[in-house]
């Protein structure tokens, strides 16, 4: 007699994901980087009219 018994589970049914639902989370963080962006690019043309070079070494 054995000592364990399994019992085969099925999975859970997959229940289809609407696209407009999956887009809206993408569009905020796109938004959100959109705004670090413009925030950088008003930045550096600010320094580069004052004639202050950034003190960040440039990324190579």
């Amino acid at each position: 007699m054995p000592v364990f018994t399994f019992e085969k589970i099925t999975p859970p049914l997959s229940v289809p994901s609407s696209a407009p639902a999956a887009e809206k989370p993408r569009n905020v963080i796109v938004q959100f980087l959109d705004r670090f962006v413009e925030a950088r690019v008003k930045r550096t043309a600010i320094e580069e009219k004052a004639g202050n070079p950034s003190p960040r070494k440039p990324v190579e």
